[in-house]
C-alpha cells in the first residue's frame, strides 16, 4: 500500500484498506487467545500490511469492522476484528488494477489488460480486492489455480450498465479465470455484476451496514443515486 489518506478526510467504505496502530493491534491480540500461535497474524501490522473493511455483522459492538484473510498456506481463515477510530493510522482505496498486473500470473495478464481497457472506455478506474490484491500487498502466496479475479468497478448516474456487464461477460468467456466482483456506487454500495447481467428482477445491494434487495430495472435505468 503505497499511498494513504488520513482517516478524517473521507468516509471509510467496504473494501477500503486500513492501517492500524501497532500498539492497538498488540492490545487487541491479547484478547484473542486463539491467535497466540499465529505468528503471521501477530506480525501483520508490524510488517506494514493493512486490514480490509468489511460489512458489520448482526449484534457486533461499536467499532470499525475489519477483516484479515489469511493465505492458503496459513489455513485460508477469514479473521474478523473491531477497531476503534483512534486505532486507525491511515486508510486507502482498494488497489488499482494497474498496480497488480506485474504480480498476476502470466496467463492472467491479457485479461487484466482487457479489463483495464474496458474500464477506460467507460471512464472508470478498475480496482481489485481478493487474492490478487493480497498477494500484491504482502508478497505472500494467495493465488491458486482456482483463484478468481475480484473486481470493483465504480458506476454513477449515466453509466451504461447493460453494455458494461455484457463486455465483462465477453471478456470472461475467454479468460483463464472467473471474473467476480461488484459495480460500486459513489456511496460505496455494490451489486454483483453477474446479477445485473443475468437480467434478474431484483439484485442484492451490499452496503457497509448490511444487504438490501433492490429493483434491477432501477439500477439499469442509469438512475443510480450517488
Amino acid at each position: 500500500m503505497t499511498s494513504h489518506s488520513n482517516r478524517h478526510n473521507r468516509t471509510i467504505r467496504r473494501h477500503d484498506l486500513v492501517l492500524v496502530s501497532p500498539a492497538a493491534w498488540r492490545s487487541l491480540l491479547q484478547r484473542h487467545d486463539d491467535l497466540a500461535g499465529e505468528p503471521l497474524v501477530i506480525e501483520w501490522v508490524d510488517r506494514g500490511w493493512p486490514l480490509i473493511t468489511r460489512r458489520a455483522m448482526h449484534g457486533e459492538a461499536d467499532g470499525l469492522p475489519l477483516g484479515l484473510p489469511l493465505p492458503p498456506f496459513a489455513g485460508k481463515r477469514r479473521l474478523s476484528f473491531l477497531m476503534l477510530s483512534d486505532d486507525i493510522v491511515a486508510t486507502a482505496r482498494p488497489l488499482q488494477l494497474s498496480s497488480t498486473i506485474d504480480v498476476a500470473p502470466e496467463p492472467w495478464r491479457h485479461t487484466l489488460d482487457q479489463v483495464a481497457e474496458l474500464a477506460s472506455r467507460h471512464g472508470v478506474e478498475a480496482r481489485v480486492f481478493g487474492s490478487l490484491a493480497w498477494q500484491t500487498l504482502t508478497g505472500l502466496d494467495y493465488l491458486t489455480d482456482g483463484s478468481d479475479l475480484d473486481l470493483l468497478l465504480p458506476v454513477s448516474r449515466g453509466s451504461d450498465l447493460v453494455r458494461l456487464t455484457a463486455e465483462l461477460a465477453a471478456i470472461e468467456a475467454v479468460a483463464p479465470m472467473r471474473l467476480d466482483g461488484e459495480l460500486v456506487r459513489d456511496d460505496g454500495a455494490g451489486v454483483n455484476w453477474r446479477e445485473l447481467h443475468a437480467g434478474v428482477g431484483e439484485v442484492l445491494l451490499k452496503t457497509s451496514s448490511g444487504v438490501t434487495v433492490q429493483k434491477a430495472n432501477f439500477l439499469l435505468s442509469s438512475e443510480i443515486q450517488s
